[in-house]
This record gives structure tokens, sequence and C-alpha cells, in this order.
């Protein structure tokens, strides 16, 4: 087969989309040396040193091939260059995510990524345009796809449910982190290296992922709070770590660090290094995580295979994927989440226990198995 891959997320610190599907190419090239694949960009990665970064790290082998098509915008891109440049250079098949393109050749089969559909319950926290957009056009690119991928059981149940869609058509492929190089043994000397590059304190509590608001952050300055209130965690910090400059950043969060009058217990290290991340969870307490809605939830699975503890929200497809291995409690209780992240800090054993069950649990999550399970669906529906 030639399989096509849209790639245009990768470099572009996305997080969890471009970590998916950064890790399904690495993933196929460790499984698949019979098929072509064609990776679409819609920049050159001449002249983008961030995209050119990314393409070495994949290391890729030879039968995947980067195809730049050259764009003027990203809606036209979709509606017209790639559509034309396919008509030309024909593939099998051709995986993106959310949105297919508006016309396509009727011979080359769709599949879709949908990592979650969180829009339809917090369209509050959605810009007016991405909400008339994402309201407008997955539905149809539902419609239209031959086959539908989410990336946990309950994405794929969200999303048959809300869209009515034949659940032959909705499969999940789970996420998966590079356990190997989160699990890593590091010395004293590296962490202090990445603890004075991002000026970190000693002791912190941290959160990795966008600053959006369905990531309910400002909770989590309302916890820090009752920590050093309630159980005298007086000395503990927090770290968020994600880009303040994103669309969709959170306002709130700037607020509840005023009400708590904790500007110099919050710290943001912005954007953090694809290699630095191991260490800035090991240097971690505990990791934290909030969300309101989650399709799948990698920081919590880096966490894990981190050793490094997991207190986390109780909803979605977080109970999913941490099952058993982290503490789930409600996002919205200040209070009970103070009270678990404390006993993570003060009880040590349990604290052990706790990382031991996150390592066994990360092991189960793999880039490989999940390329495996896409590759399946790309030959079932080669048999079309």
């Amino acid at each position: 087969m030639k399989i096509g891959i849209d790639i245009r997320v990768i470099g572009k610190n996305r997080t969890g989309d471009e970590a998916y599907f950064f890790g399904l190419v690495k993933g196929l090239m460790e499984i698949d040396r019979e098929n072509e694949y064609h990776l679409y960009t819609d920049r050159d990665p001449k002249g983008d040193s961030k995209l050119a970064r990314e393409i070495e790290r994949l290391n890729l082998k030879n039968n995947f091939k980067i195809d730049f098509v050259k764009k003027t915008n990203r809606f036209l891109w979709n509606l017209w260059y790639l559509p034309m440049y396919l008509r030309k250079n024909p593939v099998d098949i051709y995986h993106t995510q959310y949105i297919v393109p508006f016309w396509f050749p009727k011979n080359i089969k769709l599949v879709t990524t949908i990592h979650d559909i969180s829009f339809n319950y917090f369209p509050e926290y959605i810009k007016k345009s991405d909400l008339f957009f994402l309201k407008t056009f997955i539905p149809r690119s539902i419609r239209k796809a031959d086959r539908i991928i989410a990336v946990s059981e309950y994405s794929q149940e969200d999303i048959i449910k809300f869209y009515q869609s034949s659940a032959e058509k909705v499969g999940y492929t789970y996420n998966s982190v590079d356990f190997e190089r989160f699990n890593q043994s590091l010395n004293e000397d590296q962490k202090e290296k990445v603890r004075k590059k991002y000026e970190l304190p000693e002791k912190f509590l941290l959160y990795i992922g966008t600053l959006q608001p369905r990531k309910n952050i400002p909770s989590l300055a309302d916890t820090l709070d009752v920590l050093m209130k309630k159980y005298s965690q007086t000395d503990l910090n927090l770290v968020i770590a994600g880009n303040r400059n994103a669309n969709n950043f959170d306002r709130k969060i700037d607020r509840a660090i005023e009400k708590n009058n904790l500007k110099e217990k919050i710290f943001f290290p912005g954007w953090v290094d694809e290699e630095d991340k191991p260490i800035l969870y090991k240097l971690a307490a505990c990791f934290v995580f909030s969300s309101l809605y989650e399709g799948f939830g990698i920081p919590i699975v880096e966490a894990m295979a981190s050793g490094t503890p997991v207190v986390c929200s109780n909803r979605t497809s977080l109970p999913e994927i941490g099952e058993g291995a982290v503490l789930l409690v409600d996002p919205e209780n200040k209070e009970e989440f103070a009270k678990n992240i404390n006993k993570i800090l003060t009880d040590e054993n349990f604290r052990n226990d706790l990382i031991k069950k996150g390592i066994e649990q990360a092991k189960k999550f793999s880039w490989q198995r999940m390329a495996e399970k896409t590759l399946k669906i790309y030959r079932q529906l080669e048999k079309k």
C-alpha cells in the first residue's frame, strides 16, 4: 500500500496530538518495511528548524518520505492544495486528524483520529470562530471518513454516543510514551542542570500540558493554598509547564494566583524541551492533573513512567488510563486534592507503593502496539 499521513502538527509544540503523530510514525517504522509512507507537511523542512529537528529525531527509514505541500493558509491547504497534490500523486489511504479534506479522489480511503470532543461539553472555553469550525466540520468528517480512530475506549464510546456513529466505524488505539526514555536513571548533576535551566524551586508539584480552561489549572493554585495553610506544607511550590502565549490561555490562572497570594510560589518555565521532560518529572514531588475532560492524558503516563506519583481528576478517560496506579479525585474539590497530595508527601511507604504501581501501569502503553493496531485498520480498509 501507499499510505499518506498528515504530520503538520510535528514540530509545533502542540503536546498531545504532536506526540501522537510522532509516536505513530516511529512505531510504524519499527514494524512495517512493506508499505510505502508519505508524510505530508505544509512547511519546508529546509526553512523550518523545529520541523527539521523532529524529522531528524524520527530517523526515517527508506520506505518513509517527507512530502512538502505548499500552502497559503490552513483552510486552503485542506480545501485545495492537498487534494490537488494527491490527485497527481495518489495514495491508497490518507490519515489525518479531526477534519478531513473537503473533496478528495474517491479511490483514497480516509482515516481521521479524533483525540477528544471536549468542545461539545465546554463550548464556553472555545473561541466562537473555532467553535463554529468544529461544530460544522467534525460531523461532516465523521460521516465522510472510512474509519475514525479514538485514543481511548472512553473517547470511542463518547464519539459513538454523541454523533450517533456506527460502532463498526469507530475504533481506538491508546496513546503512549517512550517508556525507556522516561524511566531512565539520571544522576544528580543532570537533575541540577535542568533545575537551573528552568529556574525551578527545590520542592514542587508539577503540571505539564496546555493551559486551556478545561485543564482546570486555577484549582491547582487553590489546592496549593490549602496544602500550605491546612497541612503546613509551606516549603511546597507549584510548577506549571506550558505555553502561556498559546491560543486559549486561561486568564483565571493569574486571578487564582493573585487571590491566594501565591506569586512567589508558582513558577512558569514555559515550553519544556522533550529531552528535559523526564528529568522535570523526576524532580517533582508529585504530578498533579486536574483536567475536566481528557481523551487520553499522555502526561499522567509520562509521570508514571518517570516514577513520579500522580494525583489526577477522576473524570472522562483518566480512570481508564490510570487504572489503580494513580490517586483519582474530584477535580473541583481542592480539599480532596490537597488531602491526597499530602498523603503522598508524608507517607513514604504509600508513596513508594504508588510509584511501583505507576511504573507497571505505564508499561502497558506502547507506541509499537498502537502502530500495530493502526496498521491493522489500514489493512482492513485495503480489503474493502
